[in-house]
């Protein structure tokens, strides 16, 4: 498996995001040596049997047929989000090239193609230092990015081999128990985005609506410089909420990120509940588990919590936890079959400020559904 896309000419180089990535991988935490062969063997029975139980925990049937696994070492991890990234943001991203905001004249057309290869360079490695530390980290990942291109390479369940196989001796888990336990949660976001018509189209518009609404101008940029300095002197944490991309949006477009992480708490918190309760009955270390992943979240060592900040990966751990909240509150107040309002239509959807207050959902949807009886 690798990105056979050519790097083109946008905002970011590809190719030195693949190689910064994988140099990144292979020099933090030496990979766990295993068998792939025999790992793909697991998660090929798991993930069928993790499909059977999610739907009949949830309701949800995908209507993409059987779900596929797919083991991965780090560096293959990171050739697939590549190519996910391509196919999703790159006519985007083309557009935030900053060497666009350089007039076109001949005289300046030297410098503008200098400009454009640092500018795609630089952009290429952070993304690839990005890529590199998220592939230590990551166990599990559902692609929901399909297109008409490489099928093949889409709508599959992925799992790190070498991250899991660590954590499993690290922590003597039970392998099947923890491998089925990493399924229940993948399986869980493919019948949402496979089982629920509007949600993956939905999902990539509001994708595309915040990188469109991204300006490049280094006015806007400067600016947001000046707001953060402002928080820092007031003894606030500018990166708390919302990451780096917090620092560079103004009002309305903070709108749409919080609209994807009301989506994401949603989703993220239908996907742990799910993954403990579907599985009640075939994997008693449940606990176990999330006690040292929600463990493994949160005791990062400085550089890694600083680039979590950076990248807004603690508001996303947070995303976890406000969305099994919301559930909770709303199965206690209104019943375990009420949160199906929610797959209704992207309307019913609950917004932030509902996450965090459940009954305020609740209401709005029982008025909602009054007038339409």
């Amino acid at each position: 498996m690798g990105d056979e896309r050519p790097d083109g000419n946008g905002a970011v180089s590809w190719e030195m995001a693949s190689r910064v990535a994988t140099w990144v991988g292979l020099r933090t935490n030496v990979p766990a040596p295993y068998r792939p062969d025999l790992l793909q063997d697991d998660f090929d029975e798991l993930t069928a049997e993790a499909e059977h139980l999610v739907e009949a925990a949830t309701g949800l049937r995908s209507a993409a047929g059987t779900a596929r696994a797919r083991v991965v070492d780090r560096s293959q991890w990171v050739s697939a989000n590549i190519a996910s990234f391509q196919r999703l943001l790159g006519p985007q991203l083309e557009r935030l090239d900053p060497s666009r905001l350089v007039g076109n004249s001949s005289r300046s057309a030297p410098w503008t193609s200098s400009l454009r290869g640092v500018s795609r360079s630089v952009a290429g490695t952070q993304m690839g230092v990005v890529l590199g530390w998220l592939s230590t980290r990551v166990l599990g990942q559902y692609d929901l990015l399909l297109t008409e291109e490489a099928i093949e390479d889409q709508d599959l369940v992925y799992y790190v081999g070498p991250n899991i196989v660590a954590l499993e001796r690290a922590h003597g888990f039970p392998p099947r128990e923890f491998r089925l336990w990493l399924a229940l949660h993948e399986v869980t976001h493919r019948c949402q985005f496979t089982g629920i018509d509007w949600m993956r189209e939905y999902f990539v518009s509001l994708v595309n609506d915040g990188i469109n609404s991204l300006d490049p101008d280094p006015a806007r940029m400067a600016e947001a410089l000046k707001r953060t300095a402002e928080m820092v002197l007031a003894g606030k944490n500018p990166l708390k909420e919302n990451g780096m991309i917090g620092l560079v949006t103004s009002a309305s477009q903070l709108e749409g990120i919080q609209r994807i992480q009301a989506l994401m708490s949603l989703l993220e918190g239908h996907g742990d509940i799910t993954m403990d309760r579907a599985g009640a009955a075939e994997i008693p270390s449940a606990d176990r588990f999330g006690e040292v992943l929600r463990q493994r979240r949160t005791q990062s060592r400085f550089p890694a919590r600083l680039l979590q900040q950076l990248l807004g990966f603690e508001a996303k751990m947070r995303q976890y936890e406000e969305g099994e909240r919301f559930i909770t509150a709303v199965e206690d107040e209104a019943g375990a079959g009420f949160l199906d309002h929610a797959w209704q239509g992207p309307e019913w959807l609950p917004t932030i400020d509902e996450i965090r207050n459940p009954t305020s959902w609740v209401r709005r949807v029982n008025a909602a559904s009054a007038l339409v009886v």
